[in-house]
């Protein structure tokens, strides 16, 4: 999959024929984003053009609320990776900035769809704005398809218990650490990924060694301690204690911090990529008077987390 970045230096030779496109921010890549793209990737074959997922880094979500911007299920390079998997031929990404932003719908579907693009075919799905002020939709589109001479197609939400698969709705699940409910819309367990790095070395002083995993999030929907298992490190997957949080027994940070006690492990794992599926919820992140009782809780997390790995 080719990976390009801006608008001004889109390679036209890639889409001279042209390509099948869809647009979206994709976080999370839940059942409803696989059912689109998988359709997309499908329709490319058909006609022989180049698949195309369409982004935006920041999304425009972060764009428009810079103070508090919703948390991400995904950073870029784990979106990169998921797209990859899916058979996705380009992954374009330019910068959401006051340049897109400013864009009429007229001017996103001439100047962009059409002459930066070369669409023949569009896949959309049925809550899909552009646009200055979210002007542009799906009926805009129907009326100048056959002028600028592209097919357009509506993908329907992917409903699971008379609830609309969103990405909106999966963070709410991860705020109220419902990983079972969140794992039903996302067709897989929610996970996050990061290289390990040099920690403070609490845990290793308090009996725990972890591994320190850079996520590079602001803010995370998802906070406390966790029965997770670990992917990137060993042929199988290995059994885990995790804590995500700020760590307010201490020293309370501003990032939340990614924390994994691997069960049964002593190697050096520095620089590590590494991915984390988190399996259950044990409890919330609380502040303890002293190192003694976080110690004692850190030994019941542990014993519970087994419990819940090898049921």
């Amino acid at each position: 999959m080719r990976l390009i970045r801006s608008t001004n230096n889109f390679p036209y030779e890639l889409v001279k024929s042209g390509s099948i496109l869809t647009i979206g921010a994709f976080d999370g890549l839940h059942l409803g984003h696989q059912c689109l793209i998988k359709n997309l990737v499908k329709q490319a074959k058909i006609r022989c053009l180049p698949s195309i997922v369409m982004s935006f880094e920041p999304t425009p979500g972060e764009f428009f609320a810079k103070e508090k911007p919703p948390a991400r299920l995904m950073r870029f390079r784990e979106k990169f990776e998921a797209l990859e998997k899916l058979g996705i031929d380009i992954f374009f990404c330019p910068r959401f900035d006051e340049n897109i932003r400013d864009l009429t719908a007229d001017d996103f579907i001439r100047n962009l769809l059409i002459q930066k693009l070369n669409i023949k075919y569009l896949i959309i799905g049925d809550d899909f704005h552009f646009g200055r002020n979210r002007g542009g939709n799906f009926e805009q589109l129907e009326r100048v398809k056959d002028i600028l001479e592209f097919e357009i197609e509506k993908t329907l939400s992917v409903i699971i218990r008379n609830k609309r698969t969103s990405s909106t709705l999966i963070r709410d699940l991860l705020y109220k650490g419902d990983l079972i409910g969140a794992k039903e819309f996302l067709g897989k367990n929610y996970q996050m990924s990061g290289r390990v790095v040099i920690g403070h070395q609490l845990g290793r002083q308090l009996g725990y060694p972890t591994a320190n995993v850079n996520i590079r999030r602001l803010e995370s929907a998802l906070m406390g301690i966790f029965a997770v298992k670990v992917f990137g490190i060993s042929d199988k997957p290995l059994d885990a204690v995790a804590s995500l949080g700020r760590r307010p027994t201490f020293y309370e940070g501003k990032k939340p911090l990614l924390e994994v006690h691997i069960f049964d492990f002593n190697e050096d794992i520095y620089g590590r990529y590494i991915h984390i599926d988190f399996i259950e919820k044990i409890r919330d992140e609380v502040k303890f008077n002293n190192a003694d009782e976080l110690i004692k809780q850190m030994h019941r997390d542990a014993k519970k987390a087994k419990e819940i790995l090898t049921k």
